[in-house]
């Protein structure tokens, strides 16, 4: 598909353009200049046309190892695969020693520039479109991405590129699909991929980790906490499974959190929380299972999500053995609500242990999808009341009745009973562990609902047909046939 990178320096709309072109607010946006660090993807759409579009950091006259140098880096290489670059300035402050230099960018990258001059929306911006000429590039489109004006001709600009694309690609044979897979509705494919976050608190390696799976440094790294604000989304395709990895801002302490910006950045992380599959919560090694570990978790556990527990930075470790063991045990008296979850030791930095979160990702996204036969069901819950019969208050046995799954992802039960109100939490949790253990679903939030059923005769009450009507009703049933 043609990809259209959005390019310039920082605060000039990139990202209130992105937004306007997917149709969504999937990027973050404020006053404050520059709030994009990492490179977001997505599909936008423009009138009948289709193409990929690539939000940008905003490029700064830095090439340094410094935290605006990486994200110069990151922008350049999006110029480098993107087809097409789109070039914003900012009509109502005019040209800037910074815009000539990014000019000069995209001219060397060889790919097709369009120039656009962004709020250019009232008299207070036209000598600012006006001086757009001077950057050699052709005639600049007047856009307004914050009200939607100019977006017809940007349309117009952009057609003949993506038709002649789209022959290249027809040439070459791209895009021609085989035939799908016969697979069960739950299980990934291309078009229904598997969608994993990965959260955790600031400077857990949470983009480190990602950068490592996908095998390129797609994602803004460095040793400062925080780097990540948006939540960035992946297509990656891991050992056959395809995924897509959601990469979140470091989550702190409400109380901690205090800019407007950081807000935003944990919104949009608890956001990917509730749209993903798989939830990764990421550890430091040298300090886990603190109190904000255990939120995030224990949050993605009441959204009903799959989780898997990962302590990076295991490389560091010394005392493997003995620390594992702590983990361990922390692990099952800290969060008993992810008894039998996977807990796996990774290090980002080296690679080691990502076989095996592959693998924990996996068996957790089949146990969020299984669904047991209700004939088993109701005979485990024979044995269950059997081995221990629920409570009698106040001399009202609770008679449990049958049992069968309303739902998958994740499963959910529905006991029909009577006096559903007078069973106890206890009970309730006795019922749920057992499921967990006997139908081998550990780990994955079990949702476990009591409805009541009366045990009153169904036609009591109800008006009863005298014999004689009865009778001549049937006659004339039968007179008629």
């Amino acid at each position: 598909m043609f990809t259209l990178a959005i390019v310039g320096r920082p605060n000039v709309g990139k990202s209130t353009l992105f937004n306007r072109l997917v149709g969504k607010r999937l990027a973050l946006v404020d006053d404050q200049p520059g709030v994009t660090r990492d490179l977001r993807e997505g599909t936008a759409r423009l009138g009948d046309l289709r193409f990929e579009v690539i939000d940008t950091a905003g490029l700064e006259d830095a090439t340094d190892d410094s935290l605006p140098g990486r994200m110069r880096r990151l922008t350049e290489r999006a110029i480098a695969v993107a087809d097409a670059s789109l070039f914003l300035v900012d009509a109502r402050t005019g040209l800037t020693p910074t815009d000539r230099e990014v000019a000069d960018l995209l001219r060397r990258s060889g790919h097709p520039v369009l120039l656009a001059a962004n709020k250019s929306e009232g008299q207070a911006a036209e000598a600012g479109f006006l001086e757009a000429y001077e950057l050699g590039l052709g005639e600049p489109l007047a856009l307004s991405a914050e009200h939607g004006e100019g977006m017809a001709e940007l349309a117009a600009v952009l057609r003949p590129l993506i038709d002649a694309h789209v022959d290249e690609e027809a040439d070459a044979g791209v895009g021609v699909i085989e035939g799908e897979e016969d697979l069960e509705d739950w299980r990934p494919t291309a078009k229904r991929p598997l969608q994993v976050a990965v959260v955790g608190r600031p400077n857990a390696g949470k983009s480190t980790l990602i950068n490592r799976i996908i095998g390129e440094d797609r994602l803004l790294t460095g040793p400062e906490a925080g780097i990540t604000r948006d939540s960035i989304a992946l297509g990656f395709d891991w050992d056959g499974v395809p995924m897509r990895l959601f990469d979140t801002a470091g989550m702190r302490k409400k109380a901690k959190v205090q800019e407007k910006l950081e807000k935003l950045s944990v919104s949009d992380g608890l956001r990917a929380v509730k749209f993903a599959e798989v939830v990764v919560v990421l550890l430091d090694a040298a300090i886990p299972f603190e109190s904000q570990d255990l939120r995030i978790a224990d949050l993605a556990a009441r959204e009903g999500r799959a989780v898997v527990v990962a302590v990076n930075k295991w490389d560091l470790e010394e005392n493997r053995q003995e620390k594992l063991a702590e983990l361990k045990e922390a692990f099952e008296r800290l969060l008993p609500q992810l008894r039998g979850a996977p807990l796996v030791t990774v290090s980002a930095r080296t690679g080691r242990g990502l076989d095996r979160l592959h693998a924990a990702i996996l068996k957790s996204h089949e146990v969020w999808n299984r669904r047991v036969p209700t004939a088993r069901l109701n005979q485990w819950l024979e044995a269950m009341v059997g081995a221990h019969p629920p409570p009698a208050p106040q001399g009202r046995r609770i008679k449990l009745r049958y049992i069968t799954q309303a739902k998958t992802r994740p499963p959910g039960f529905v006991v029909m009973c009577s006096h559903p109100d007078a069973v106890p939490d206890a009970y309730r949790r006795y019922l749920i562990n057992g499921l967990r253990l006997d139908f081998d679903m550990p780990g994955t939030p079990i949702r476990l609902h009591l409805r009541g059923q009366s045990d009153a005769n169904p036609f009591k009450g109800r008006k009863k047909t005298a014999p004689s009507k009865l009778r001549k009703h049937t006659e004339g049933k039968r007179r008629q046939s």
